[in-house]
């Protein structure tokens, strides 16, 4: 029977011990019955640290400027989060009450 390569290291030689598999070179154990967690996925957390996801409510935390502008998005404005992309600075594609649609940085909110 041959199990899956380490999901730390890679190294295929793996073996079982009762349900638990066990990489012999990095000495990681795992279950394999429970659901790996896609390498792709961005996890993105809020003011708060909760994890935020695609079609969230948040509200914001602090009057943000927007950038290119002399408008200001209040404090407990709501956002509706539409996308969440792996970006440096602005991680939440956005729809903000009375501004529209823009980028907004994550720990500029907190989930609703």
């Amino acid at each position: 029977m041959s199990f899956p390569p380490c999901p730390e290291c890679k190294s295929e030689y793996v073996y079982q011990d009762q349900n638990q598999l066990i990489c012999p070179e990095c000495g990681h154990e795992w279950n394999p019955e429970q659901a790996v967690i896609d390498d792709d996925a961005v996890i993105v957390k809020d003011a708060n640290g909760a994890q935020l996801n695609e079609g969230d409510k948040a509200t914001v935390v602090k009057d943000l400027k927007i950038k290119g502008s002399s408008h200001v998005i209040k404090i407990g404005t709501k956002v509706l989060i539409r996308r969440i992309q792996d970006s440096k600075d602005h991680q939440l594609d956005c729809k903000v009450d009375g501004a529209g649609e823009m980028m907004v940085t994550a720990k500029f909110v907190k989930k609703s």
